[in-house]
């Protein structure tokens, strides 16, 4: 799956899609692995835009049309198969799932090493919003709260969003108000609707979106500034965030790097007063 999926997010790497574009991209990254077998009028009905559409889609990528593009998948994904059998064939399914999160974090690697330039971007940003509104909602919402938890030992101001509906509208408000310029949201699957809502009212609003998700085409791309893509394991029950929460730490060092001398001066407050109050275990 993870190769298959790589292969169709090679493909659309650094193009300018419109929305319909991207529910189209989303779908195929969705069904990567039959994606090559989708016709037109199935890959239209599953992102719920017209077959038309479509055709746009492929001739944005630079194929002469749909048929053009399947015929170049098929290519891609039956090499990509042949590839995925041979690694079945060695251990088990959780030792499967492990390599697939150890490919997560060398992607990870890869995306960073090539351009840190939006990670250092995300962290002086971040650090200048205060207070600063974090969003993780469902499955999202244990790796927003580690963010959390460490960023408020280097931030004045971290407030955790992890409810939906007219409360957290509320709460955006009002951290505006008090003079939040940024949110940093994490949206991962299955992207829940109130998180995409939250993404449209903290835009609206006029703050800037850092958005951490398992991919550049996901539904929270298109609503954030700037968009940190760390993939998910889908090859168990429920989804491993290894790369989400890797992302995590990274983000919380670019923040610290943005304003080094603030930093350790509250970190140095936050040992003495835990030394004081034997906060921890010696």
């Amino acid at each position: 799956m993870t190769r298959a999926r790589d292969a169709v997010l090679e493909l659309i790497e650094g193009q300018r899609l419109t929305p319909a574009q991207r529910r189209i991209a989303q779908c195929l990254v969705a069904h990567a692995t039959k994606s090559a077998y989708l016709s037109s009028g199935d890959l239209a009905a599953l992102a719920q835009v017209s077959q038309p559409s479509v055709t746009r889609f492929a001739m944005a990528l630079g194929y002469e049309g749909y048929p053009a593009l399947r015929d170049h998948l098929r290519v891609t994904l039956d090499a990509s198969w042949h590839l995925g059998k041979a690694e079945q064939s060695a251990g088990n399914q959780y030792q499967q799932a492990l390599n697939t999160e150890i490919d997560n974090l060398r992607q990870l690697v890869t995306d960073v090493a090539d351009d840190a330039v939006p990670v250092t971007e995300a962290g002086q940003v971040l650090a200048a919003s205060q207070p600063l509104p974090v969003l993780g909602l469902r499955a999202a919402s244990a790796v927003a709260a580690a963010f959390a938890y460490f960023a408020a030992k280097v931030h004045p101001d971290v407030r955790l969003l992890q409810e939906g509906g007219s409360v957290l509208s509320d709460r955006l408000d009002q951290a505006r108000d008090a003079g939040a310029g940024a949110m940093l949201a994490f949206v991962l699957p299955r992207y829940p609707r109130e998180a995409i809502d939250a993404l449209r009212v903290a835009r609206a609003a006029g703050l800037q979106i850092v958005t951490v998700t398992d991919s550049p085409v996901s539904p929270a791309a298109a609503e954030s500034d700037l968009v940190l893509p760390a993939a998910v394991g889908s090859r168990l029950v429920f989804d491993l965030h290894v790369a989400p929460m890797a992302m995590v730490t990274v983000l919380l060092q670019a923040m610290c790097d943005a304003a080094p001398a603030e930093t350790q001066r509250r970190l140095e407050t936050f040992e003495r007063s835990a030394a004081h109050r034997q906060v921890f275990v010696p």
